[in-house]
This record gives C-alpha cells, sequence and structure tokens, in this order.
C-alpha cells in the first residue's frame, strides 16, 4: 500500500479553507474512488484526472486508488482539485518526489491532454493559502496575473501537468507572474457633459462625500443615467486592501480582466430591470456566486426603471443595505459576500412618463401605484430624494459646467475630513456611523436637531429616516469644511429627504 499528499483550497463566498488530499494506492481492480463530499463537477474529475495524467507520459497506478479530500464534512464543488488530486495519485505511486509538494498548494483544472484550465476564485484561494503560512502555490497560467497580485507567497503558472511533474522533479521551472499594471481609467464619462440639473449635481456631491444612497425621479431623458454613471467618477480611488477584496469577488464571480485584474476604481453594476432576487442578491445551484449587490462592493449599484423590478428582488435589498453583507444559505453551509455599495436609484414619476406633468394621462391611483413598489421601509433606507424637472433654453445653451475632477477634490476633502472624525470608531464614511453613535457620542446643538425633533413629533419620518437626515447633515458640513452641522445644514438635509414625496 503506497499514500501520497497533496494540497488545494476549497472557497464559499470570499472565504477559503485549506484541503488535504490523500492517495491511497491497494490492492484489488483497477479503479478510483473519490470521497470527501465531492459534488457532481468533482465526481467527473476521476476521468479527468486519469487521462490527463496517462496523456502526459506517466503510468496509472494498475491497483485500487482511494482519493479523500479532507475535512470531510465540508462540501467540495468545482474542478479546482484536479491538478491536486493528479498530483496525489502519482505521489503514491513514487513517481514525483514529496519535498516540493508538502510545502506548495495545487489549483486548477485539467483537460485531458493534461492541458491546466483556469478556474474561478483564484484570488481568494491565494489569499487563503498565504494567510494559512504556505510558501509556495501553483495555479493555471491564464490566472497568473490575477494571483501575482498577492504579496507574502510565491505564485507560479502552469500551461499542463507535464511542466508540473518536471518541476516537482527539479528538471524545469514554472513560470512567475510579471509586475500588474493597475488601470486606472475612470469610465462613465464627466460630470460637465450633463445640462444644468443644478440641484441634482448638488445631491451626487453630497452623496459621493458621505457615501448617501441616491433616489432620482423624473420624466424621461432629462438626465437621471448620465448622473448615476458619473458617480464613480467622484469617489476617491479603492485602496490597497478594498482593491483586493473588490477583486476577489469579481474572481468568484469570473469576471477578471486577464491582463489587468486588478480593480482600483469604483466598480459600477447596472442590472437589468428584469433581474431575479438570485442575480441581484447572489445565489445558484452548487456554489453560490456573488450577486450585483456583491460585484457592487465599494462601488455604485444603479438600478435604471426601479419601478419596474419586482417587488421581491426590491426588498431583498433591505438586509445588504443595512448590514453592508449577504449571507447565502444553501444545505451545505452559508456563503458570505460583502455588500457595501452605494445604491442609487432612478424612476420615472408615472407609468407614460411624459415629459411635461400637464401631459400626463395617467389616474392618480395609478401614478400612487407606480411608485408605490418602493416600500416604506426601502424608502427610508435612502438618504438622499431628488426631483428633476425640465431645463429651460437659457440652462441647455449655456456654458461648461464643473468636472468631475473639480467635484472630485472637494469629496476628498469631505471625505478625508470623515475619516479622521471616525477613524478611533473604524468608520470611513458619515453613512457608516450607526445611528446610537451620532446621538450619543456625537449630538448636535439643541438649535440645530430641533427641525429633525418636529419632523419626529409630526410623523412626518421614521427614527431611522433621523439618523439618516443627521449622517447627510454632517456630509454637508464636511462640503463647506465647518466643525459641526448647523440648523441650516439640518434643514438641507430633510429638504432632501422631503423632495421624493412631492
Amino acid at each position: 500500500m503506497a499514500l501520497g499528499r497533496a494540497y488545494s483550497v476549497a472557497v464559499t463566498g470570499v472565504d477559503g479553507q485549506l484541503v488535504e488530499i490523500e492517495a491511497d494506492i491497494g490492492q484489488g481492480l483497477p479503479s478510483v474512488s473519490l470521497v470527501g463530499l465531492p459534488d457532481t463537477a468533482l465526481q467527473e474529475s476521476r476521468n479527468r484526472v486519469r487521462s490527463a495524467v496517462a496523456n502526459t507520459g506517466e503510468k496509472w497506478p494498475d491497483g485500487r486508488v482511494v482519493l479523500a479530500l479532507s475535512p470531510a464534512t465540508l462540501p467540495k464543488v468545482g474542478s479546482v482539485y484536479d491538478l491536486a488530486l493528479a498530483v496525489a495519485v502519482l505521489d503514491a505511486a513514487g513517481a514525483v518526489p514529496a519535498e516540493r509538494l508538502a510545502r506548495t498548494v495545487m489549483l486548477g483544472e485539467l483537460a485531458l491532454d493534461g492541458r491546466v484550465r483556469p478556474v474561478r476564485g483564484v484570488l481568494p484561494a491565494v489569499l487563503t493559502a498565504r494567510n494559512a503560512g504556505w510558501s509556495t502555490i501553483v495555479v493555471p497560467e491564464s490566472a497568473l496575473a490575477e494571483a501575482g497580485l498577492v504579496d507574502g507567497i510565491e505564485v507560479i503558472g502552469a500551461d499542463r501537468l507535464r511542466s508540473v511533474i518536471d518541476w516537482l522533479r527539479g528538471e524545469g521551472d514554472l513560470l512567475t507572474p510579471s509586475r500588474v499594471v493597475p488601470d486606472t481609467e475612470r469610465p462613465g464619462g464627466d460630470l460637465s457633459e450633463v445640462v444644468g440639473q443644478d440641484e441634482a449635481r448638488w445631491a451626487l456631491e453630497v452623496a459621493a462625500a458621505g457615501g448617501h444612497h441616491l433616489l432620482l425621479t423624473g420624466p424621461p431623458g432629462i438626465g437621471k443615467t448620465m448622473l448615476a454613471q458619473r458617480l464613480p467618477g467622484l469617489l476617491p480611488p479603492l485602496s490597497e486592501t478594498e482593491s483586493l477584496e473588490v477583486t476577489a469577488i469579481h474572481s468568484m464571480a469570473g469576471a477578471l480582466a486577464g491582463e489587468h485584474p486588478l480593480i482600483t476604481a469604483p466598480p459600477f453594476v447596472a442590472p437589468h430591470h428584469s433581474t431575479s432576487a438570485a442575480a441581484m442578491v447572489g445565489g445558484g445551484s452548487g456554489s453560490a456566486r456573488p450577486g450585483a449587490v456583491s460585484r457592487a462592493h465599494r462601488g455604485v449599484l444603479f438600478l435604471d426603471e426601479c419601478a419596474e423590478i419586482g417587488t421581491k428582488v426590491l426588498e431583498a435589498l433591505r438586509t445588504p443595505l443595512e448590514e453592508g453583507e449577504v449571507r447565502i444559505a444553501r444545505r451545505d453551509g452559508v456563503a458570505r459576500y460583502p455588500a457595501r455599495f452605494q445604491l442609487v436609484l432612478a424612476a420615472n414619476p408615472c407609468p407614460c412618463a411624459s415629459a411635461r406633468e400637464v401631459d400626463c394621462i395617467c389616474a392618480p391611483l395609478a401614478r400612487r401605484r407606480y411608485l408605490g413598489k418602493l416600500s416604506g421601509p426601502l424608502l427610508d433606507r435612502i438618504d438622499i430624494w431628488v426631483r428633476m424637472h425640465g431645463q429651460d433654453g437659457g440652462a441647455f445653451a449655456g456654458g461648461t459646467a464643473e468636472s468631475s475632477a473639480m467635484v472630485r477634490e472637494r469629496v476628498a476633502a469631505a471625505r478625508c475630513a470623515a475619516v479622521r472624525r471616525w477613524q478611533d470608531y473604524g468608520w470611513t464614511t458619515n453613512a457608516e456611523v450607526p445611528g446610537h453613535a451620532l446621538r450619543q457620542r456625537f449630538p448636535l446643538p439643541e438649535a440645530a436637531i430641533a427641525p429633525v425633533e418636529s419632523a419626529l413629533r409630526l410623523g412626518r419620518m421614521s427614527a431611522r429616516g433621523a439618523d439618516r437626515a443627521i449622517r447627510v447633515a454632517w456630509t454637508i458640513c464636511d462640503l463647506r469644511e465647518g466643525e459641526l452641522p448647523t440648523a441650516e445644514d439640518v434643514l438641507l438635509a430633510l429638504n432632501f429627504r422631503q423632495r421624493g414625496a412631492q
């Protein structure tokens, strides 16, 4: 009896766990058994691995081969284990030395001819191996740029199983990643291209400075989508930690660019209004894949024509908006994906979407029902509401408006002020500060808080809405470089919340 061993990584959500793969060659009729809660794709790897080893020129053992993946209670999904399975069998057969193999993690799917194919989730798998103290990891050659984003571990790439076997025997070298140049381009256009809409532009600046959620309503063609697309251009670039976090999510979604995988700019995700709840928050059979809310992590989620989106889909946004995380429960466990994003909603005021309100042919009940899909609890989580109106000829033919670069400077200064204020508590934007901290640790003067108290007494807003108005007031204060919000700042914040009801 001979025993071989190799290691790989199981990724659930953006969290990984090391998997030990043991290969036992015993007496009996030639067969391959796979144990350790494998799914269908992994069960089929028995045939892929056997053909890949044979077509590489190595001899497959004649006896009974048992492959065990530990921990045995952890469900194993996908084809990422193929390379480690093949090497474990060769180790058990004595075909490769165990010296290098004992300190190396293997990732990759095998083709029948021995080619190493790419797999999803390489970046979180490499992060898991590094955090577990491993010194070397072998990944598919096509994923080398992605894996090379991680420091503190030796990353090498292979295009064929033959190359891995030669490297284990000390007879050849594998590929190493080249220095990746981050893509710093900011898609989405410039804010100077938007004509007029001074109030909406100001609301967009406040939303960018504080990380607030935004609702834009108005007739079609007025600039709602243009404004939303330019919001990522006002946000500061992602930090190194945030870049890896966002890139890991897109790696699990299989949406990374091959040559420049590192995401350094805030992502902009705009799903179609016919999207399903699973596509919005994540899901799917087997391994739960990240949805639109997670792919928009640290960026912007834009829902155009939000009144046309299904009610269940909209209500599924409640938990991510409040907690900044999505938990997808499956029979075999829970996949967690971060989902801290800025939500921008855009909608027409009624089904007929007339350019002028006087031309509307919708009955009052139809107008009320149209935006009624946006429930009270969901609207309560929106910080800024803006009703956009048409522009006169003078505004359309006017001069050039402020560019995104000019507004971005003010946004960056306001965000720096917020970081200095909240850094001892672990918050980075005003939108992240919990309500109890605003009331107890950073209370506003009675004169400044009086408008909020009045709105609460009259039942015009909930306690959660009051907290959000105070957060917006802090952002307005930061934009004017003030020390403490005044009554005027609070009134401006309340005005943002009351615009949606008009």
